[in-house]
């Protein structure tokens, strides 16, 4: 790919762009090193286990027996646990019943955004990437980073309304869509009359299990401690001037940065959104992902 001027798409609000980035830019989107969407660089191959359980295709989902495997490792009762449809549905079910707002901003796109009502955190914190203190308070918690930066299922609080969680960036599988809430019995039966039938569908439910015993949190968690310390120094090593606090990314003060990549087949994301022009968030890649981007460094910023 060479370092042409196309038109590279504005972020969306939500990140997840990287299609259009690479319809753009003339290219398979598998050949774009998406570091606008973060999702663990650790996680095993998600394909060969999808395998084993192809014939569930052909029945309805029945989330019961996934639903209990994910309440057990998160250490929580199964009718304290919602399956969902990616951690979005999670939140969307979560604020049509309890509406609310973020506690500060700037945060997380998706949460609502009501001046009553619930306040929403999330933890590790969008954008910032800090986690939470140990006396901050919040009625809905966003966990959807928190394995990855803790190596920790949850925070397990009991003084808050709610939880909600995604498994599609503990285990890089977007396209998989498995997400959770976490609440009393009362809420949560609430949050199932919400959801649709078969939200979640037969192969995620069959391929949970084998996720969940392949997980290696602490291991997960370490190691993107220490890759987050080499993309720091590559970065600062460019001249960028980087905050890197608990989450898998860092923060970049390098207005453009997005455009300057996005030719060289890197795409960052744009942090406008969130009120903070002139600063892109770099999810942390893994080695393979690092000496790419140390090359599109190379070539694309003086």
């Amino acid at each position: 790919m060479t370092a042409g001027s196309p038109h590279v798409p504005p972020a969306g609000s939500h990140g997840g762009d990287g299609p259009a980035v690479a319809r753009a830019l003339g290219v398979d989107p598998t050949d774009l090193l998406d570091l606008s969407q973060t999702m663990n660089p650790l996680a095993p191959p998600v394909g060969p286990m999808l395998q084993r359980h192809l014939d569930t295709l052909g029945r309805y989902p029945d989330p019961g027996a996934a639903g209990a495997e994910l309440a057990t490792a998160l250490g929580v009762e199964p009718d304290r646990l919602l399956l969902t449809n990616g951690g979005s549905e999670a939140i969307h079910l979560v604020a049509a019943e309890l509406g609310g707002g973020v506690r500060s901003e700037p945060d997380f796109g998706l949460h609502p955004r009501s001046p009553d009502g619930p306040r929403w955190r999330s933890d590790p914190h969008s954008p910032s990437g800090r986690l939470a203190g140990p006396h901050e308070r919040a009625d809905v918690w966003d966990e959807a980073f928190y394995a990855l930066a803790t190596g920790r299922w949850t925070a397990g609080r009991e003084d808050c309304r709610a939880a909600v969680g995604s498994l599609t960036k503990t285990f890089a599988c977007p396209g998989l869509r498995l997400g959770y809430a976490v609440a009393d019995p009362d809420l949560l039966a609430r949050l199932r009359e919400r959801q649709p039938h078969w939200s979640v569908g037969s192969l995620a439910l069959a391929v949970l299990p084998d996720l969940l015993a392949a997980a290696d949190l602490r291991g997960w968690a370490d190691g993107i401690r220490s890759l987050r310390g080499e993309l720091t120094d590559l970065l600062v090593a460019h001249g960028m001037q980087v905050d890197a606090a608990d989450a898998p990314w860092v923060l970049v003060h390098r207005a453009g940065l997005r455009e300057e990549l996005a030719p060289h087949g890197v795409l960052v994301r744009d942090c406008t959104s969130f009120g903070m022009p002139g600063v892109a968030r770099v999810a942390v890649p893994g080695a393979e992902g690092l000496s790419r981007l140390e090359q599109a460094l190379g070539a694309a910023v003086a």
